[in-house]
This record gives C-alpha cells, structure tokens and sequence, in this order.
C-alpha cells in the first residue's frame, strides 16, 4: 500500500528551521493581529497614543490604535501596542489607568 519514508534528522531540522524562519517574517510583517491599521493620525488615544501598559512600566510605547479600549466610564480611548498588552490591562483596568497617569506626567514633563 504505502511506503513509509523516514527522513533524515538533518533534513527534519531543516524543515523546522524553514517554518520558524516563515513564522517570523510573518510576524515581523503586520500578522493576523495588524489586519486593520488605522490610517496614521486618523485615531487620537489619551496619553498621545501610547500604551498603558507600557506607562505604568516607565517607558513610552507608541500605538497605531489598532488595538483599542474605550472607557465606559469616561468614553476616553486608550491605544495599545501589543494583544498581550490589551488583554493584560484589562485584569484591572481603572488600577493601570492611574498608574499610567502618573508615569505620563512625570515622563512627558522630562521629555
């Protein structure tokens, strides 16, 4: 019926070199998670379109607003730079919110 053919070690690592090698240029590109980019300046974030998270860590990480929240509370949109970012923020969202606050004035001051 079917012959089974084993490949060489070296050619199976090959071929795994090859996918990740793929899934990289794949990611460094725009991805599944960059599907939708707003056109630039077309969306205005607080914080000047940086991420939360990323404030709250002390550093500036600018956004394209692809990946937003709004605040039901206020109706104020927050920009985020990563998925992981977005879903960590919102664990507790009004707890980073103040926290990124406070970094942004003391970072945009110094800037």
């Amino acid at each position: 019926m079917f012959k089974s053919r084993k490949l060489p070690m070296a050619t199976l690592c090959l071929m795994a070199l090859a996918g990740a090698l793929n899934a990289t240029s794949v990611a460094a590109g725009e991805g599944i998670w960059k599907a939708v980019v707003p056109h630039p300046g077309s969306m205005k974030g607080e914080f000047d379109n940086n991420d939360p998270i990323g404030l709250d860590a002390g550093v500036m990480i600018k956004a394209d607003c692809s990946l937003n929240w709004t605040n039901p509370d206020d109706g104020k949109l927050y920009c985020f730079s990563s998925a992981t970012s977005l879903v960590f923020f919102l664990d507790e969202p009004h707890v980073f919110l103040d926290r990124a606050r406070k970094s942004w004035q003391r970072l945009s001051a110094s800037g």
